[in-house]
């Protein structure tokens, strides 16, 4: 969990929900992601070495050629190698995963291709002249840490929080519902952005004011209802009803015993 000195050294940027909930998220400090990017470059030089070998017996016969493939082939692996790993490993390459980094958009959900292709296509100029000087100054004086290639996709980069999956979520006297294949079902149908949202409101919850709380599960218990095409059980809270959700989404425990009974479907 993030500590009071993390926090201070690296400030936070503070989202808040349309149900006037605020979620804060520690931003990376410049040290941190000059390391995930030494980590990177070096991935990236080595697997840019290796093509060339492989191209070198080919472009023998044309060193002035080779030369310039050899800058191509390194640009386009640069850019390659982050586009693509940020957008299939949810904002992360190597390098930002080794020093728990994630890239986020500012609303902060998750980045798609388009976020990721902007702010890594935008990189040459944050680089000037040398060692991203451009994008280290764009950073300190940004209020949210941001390189011009983040205020241009709209990104910010954040440290990722170790939480731990709080045992009620495994505990919530409703395993007979756990185990109606057609509730389990449905909830493994929700969108990524959908499971993100439960999953982030079941495992911060305790950092909520009391009304904020009633107000965020208030409004999630209605979604997951819709969503899922379910009827939420009487006896169920809100909050209950989304942790029951968060729970299905978890890998199930070993010896989970199977019962029967189920929500009511909506018409």
């Amino acid at each position: 969990m993030t500590t009071a000195t993390d926090t201070l050294l690296d400030g936070t940027h503070t989202v808040l929900t349309p149900e006037y909930v605020e979620f804060r998220f520690t931003l990376a400090g410049l040290y941190s992601r000059m390391l995930a990017w030494l980590v990177d470059a070096i991935i990236v030089l080595v697997v840019s070495l290796s093509i060339m070998m492989g191209l070198s017996v080919a472009l023998m016969a044309f060193p002035g050629f080779g030369s310039a493939l050899g800058i191509v082939v390194y640009f386009l692996v640069d850019w390659g190698y982050a586009i693509a790993l940020e957008t299939v490993w949810s904002g992360r390459t190597v390098g930002k995963r080794l020093f728990s980094l994630r890239v986020i958009q500012e609303s902060g959900v998750r980045i798609g291709f388009y976020h990721a292709a902007l702010r890594n296509l935008a990189r040459p100029v944050d680089r000037l002249p040398l060692f991203y000087l451009v994008g280290g100054v764009a950073a300190l004086v940004s209020g949210s840490q941001q390189r011009l290639g983040d205020m241009l996709a709209g990104t910010i980069v954040v440290r990722e929080r170790r939480l731990k999956v709080p045992s009620a979520l495994g505990t919530t006297g409703e395993e007979g519902l756990l185990a109606d294949p057609l509730f389990v079902s449905r909830v493994k149908r929700l969108s990524t952005e959908e499971r993100e949202v439960v999953l982030s409101a079941a495992l911060r919850r305790e950092e909520l004011r009391l009304e904020a709380r009633l107000r965020l599960f208030s409004t999630l218990g209605a979604r997951l209802q819709d969503a899922l095409a379910m009827e939420k059980p009487a006896h169920l809270s809100d909050e209950k009803w989304t942790l029951l959700v968060a729970t299905a989404l978890l890998p199930p425990k070993k010896g989970a015993r199977a019962a029967a009974p189920r929500a009511r479907t909506l018409a």
